[in-house]
Parts: structure tokens; C-alpha cells; sequence
């Protein structure tokens, strides 16, 4: 079997191609922005705020059936939304109980 060399070799899913993007103008990185960016003030990104992804950790957890379909139903990375939820709540019972709070 024959590798491709290096140099020719695609970004792996996820990895940016950087050349590429230098490349690209203003006016295509404007008509190409999802439209939720749209009304952006135009100092959004003067201080941005580096926001580090939290380790995730694999579980099993039971999940009744009907909540499973109906997340899966949603598409791809429905376990990232059902996590979101998650977080979602541990937020609003920190906020509504104080501190780290417990659970319900």
C-alpha cells in the first residue's frame, strides 16, 4: 500500500487548513457567516475571553425511552445536547439554592 506523502495529505476531519484560510477574502468570510453573527457589535471580539472545554467523563446512566428517541431524534451530538440540559439545570439550582447546591 502506498501512502500519500505528508505535503499532500488532506487536514484530518477537524484540523484546520490553514492555507486555505489566509487566503480567504473578507467579502466570502461575510457571505458565508451563519446569520445568528450577523448583528455582532463591532467590538465582540476586542477582549475575547478564552473559555477552555471542561473534561468530559463516559458514563453509563439510564435514560427512559421516550427522553432517548426523542433527544436522538434531534441528530448528531444529541448526547452533547443532553449534557447541555444537564448543565442547563445544575446552573439554575446553583443560582435558585446557592453555592454547589445538591441535587433535587
Amino acid at each position: 500500500m502506498i501512502r500519500p506523502s505528508s505535503k499532500n495529505r488532506r487536514p484530518s476531519r477537524g484540523r484546520a487548513n490553514l492555507a486555505r484560510l489566509r487566503r480567504v477574502s473578507d467579502a466570502e468570510i461575510a457571505r458565508t457567516a451563519p446569520p445568528e453573527l450577523a448583528d455582532l457589535p463591532d467590538d465582540f471580539w476586542t477582549e475575547p475571553t478564552l473559555v477552555l472545554p471542561v473534561t468530559k467523563r463516559a458514563i453509563s446512566l439510564r435514560v427512559d425511552e421516550d427522553v432517548l428517541n426523542w433527544f436522538r431524534a434531534s441528530g448528531p451530538r444529541y448526547q452533547s445536547r443532553m449534557n447541555a440540559v444537564l448543565r442547563s439545570y445544575m446552573a439554575y439550582v446553583r443560582r435558585h439554592r446557592g453555592g454547589e447546591g445538591t441535587a433535587a
